[in-house]
């Protein structure tokens, strides 16, 4: 296909110079409806941008032209049979994959260190889901890879999976092995499903892992916004014909996708393909050596590590994504959360996150060496100011898995009520509860809050570490099933 084309954009730009008289949402109509307030400081064009379905504008969710144009262009690029624009993010490709794949009473297998989304979408689809648990790095204190031995295991209790998700990359840029996952799934006719939010990027650059889509993998959800030159919430699904149910996937995206589609989001998804398409290489490449030499320096920093490719062949790591600067100053004692934070307000730097052991800096083609040596430079200065006092040690573990006694689903429906925390002991979850680090739930709504994952709960809880899931935060009360 020409990938010259971006036909959201043409079409967008030919409505608006066309300039109707406009009676059609939103109610903006084009500029003149924004407040003065924004557009003097941001001007007025992009919000012409904002439309909705209009004679030139196809339709999302029936796309015929410019949308179904734009998708296929996609599609190619990516290696994947269909392609579908999502605009409410990857999280509802998740759901989609799921609702798609498994209904109620059938099985899927998950990641304990899947996002919420998929919670989400056992939800909506009532799916039985059997639960894998990625493997750990005690060196790193975050969750590695889901090993194709786990997904076999699988299997074998329970042969009648419909399917198989797995994260990969994850926020941490760690892979697992997708080629050999996806070849024991459909040896057992079953779809394997990729939430590969954070691996947009991998399909434009030979030195980093191969995309989903090149591996085997079904379907996979890509949040384009995250890595490239989309706008936020702006993500892509991409589906292999063969065992996905085409007219499903569509199903189910009209369930969880909204009914007035932004055209700003399409039209920065047709452009960022369109950069990728012709220039992908050299802009991957670029965040690749940034990120490679930017490594190199923190490592050699007395006290401060940095992640890197030692950690292939353990903990399920088939690969990694070395646009990830994974930073830990434990061995100075200073914790991910305080070097973060520090980074901010002594440096002006701002990481995407932070845990016990490291903080995360996400390197894309955008950044410069400006930003680079800004990082490296002010992380010289903290190592150079020596150590902060014992160092840190890595308090992750995981207790067993609890044994679940309704279906996502049913729990979601189910009337719940708070009782104190020290009450909930044995009884039914009616929320989750993950502890960061790891951020892998030791509790889905519908598990039986065991002993062992109460006193684990517990001691997150008196040291002050953080817990996300139950609505209370500070976990002084639980939301239980009785």
């Amino acid at each position: 296909m020409d990938q010259d084309r971006t036909p959201i954009f043409d079409a967008v730009t030919a409505y608006i110079e066309k300039n109707p008289a406009y009676f059609r949402i939103p109610g903006h109509r084009f500029e003149r409806g924004i407040s003065e307030r924004w557009t003097k400081i941001v001007g007025g064009e992009i919000f012409k941008f904002d439309l909705t379905e209009t004679p030139l504008l196809d339709d999302l969710h029936h796309p015929g032209s410019a949308i179904k144009e734009g998708e296929s262009l996609a599609a190619e690029v990516f290696s994947s049979d269909r392609c579908f624009f999502l605009v409410n993010g990857t999280t509802c490709g998740n759901e989609a994959m799921i609702v798609a794949t498994a209904f109620e009473g059938q099985k899927i297998a998950v990641p304990r260190n899947a996002h919420k989304s998929v919670l989400m979408g056992l939800v909506i689809s009532g799916a039985e889901p059997v639960y894998m648990m990625p493997e750990l790095s005690k060196r790193w204190g975050i969750h590695g890879g889901i090993s194709p031995s786990t997904v076999r295991a699988a299997f074998q209790s329970h042969p009648d999976l419909k399917g198989v998700m797995v994260v990969s990359p994850t926020y941490h840029g760690i892979c697992s092995d997708l080629r050999e996952i996806a070849d024991v799934c459909h040896d057992h006719g079953a779809s394997l499903l990729v939430d590969e939010a954070h691996g947009a990027h991998f399909y434009f650059s030979d030195r980093l892992p191969d995309g989903a889509m090149r591996q085997g993998a079904d379907m996979c959800a890509q949040s384009i916004h995250k890595v490239t030159g989309s706008l936020t919430q702006s993500s892509m699904l991409q589906v292999q014909k063969g065992r996905v149910d085409l007219d499903r996937v569509e199903a189910a995206l009209k369930i969880v996708q909204s009914t007035s589609p932004s055209y700003l989001l399409m039209t920065s998804l047709d452009l960022a393909r369109y950069e990728l398409a012709n220039r992908g290489s050299e802009l991957i490449s670029h965040a690749v050596s940034l990120s490679e030499e930017t490594r190199a320096r923190i490592n050699a920093l007395p006290g401060m590590h940095c992640l890197d490719w030692s950690l292939i062949g353990h903990a399920g790591v088939s690969a990694v994504d070395t646009t990830r600067l994974t930073i830990s100053a434990a061995e100075l004692g200073i914790t991910g959360f305080d070097l973060a934070h520090e980074l901010y307000e002594r440096f002006n730097i701002d990481l995407e996150l932070s845990d016990y052991m490291n903080a995360l800096a996400i390197v894309t083609y955008a950044n410069t060496e400006a930003d680079m040596d800004q990082l490296a430079e002010s992380l010289e200065t903290i190592a150079g100011e020596g150590s902060r006092g014992a160092a840190i040690v890595n308090e992750v573990f995981l207790p067993g898995l609890p044994p679940r006694a309704m279906t996502p689903r049913d729990a979601w429906f189910a009337a719940g009520h708070e009782v104190p925390w020290e009450k909930a002991k044995g009884h039914i979850a009616a929320e989750m509860l993950a502890p960061y680090p790891p951020g892998i739930p030791v509790v889905y709504p519908g598990e039986v809050i065991t002993e062992e994952i109460w006193e684990y709960i517990e001691a997150f809880r008196r040291r002050g570490r953080h817990l996300h899931g139950p609505a209370d935060s500070s976990l002084q009360t639980f939301k239980i099933i009785p």
